[in-house]
């Protein structure tokens, strides 16, 4: 009987560590995803005449946007042709 109950009480404390860290994980996905669902501020606008050096900051910046997921390729194409100026 003795060690009936500590097989239960083993299989009890081991369901509820892992009841624990998967609640853990999901909490944390949803505030990912809360994170990546708020609005994000659009790039700036380039100006008339920037120079090589700020179009290169600007689409480095676009590209780290495109690879988190933050703009579609549609988005990214439109605001490269813009910082070109095509």
């Amino acid at each position: 009987m003795p060690g009936l109950l500590r097989g239960v009480a083993r299989t009890a404390v081991i369901a509820g560590t892992a009841t624990h860290v998967s609640n853990n994980v999901s909490r944390r996905q949803a505030n990912r995803w809360a994170q990546e669902d708020a609005p994000q501020e659009a790039a700036p606008a380039p100006a008339a005449a920037a120079s090589s050096d700020d179009q290169f900051a600007q689409l480095e910046q676009l590209g780290k946007l495109k690879d988190q997921g933050i703009l579609t390729q549609e988005e990214f194409d439109a605001k490269k042709k813009q910082i070109l100026g095509l």
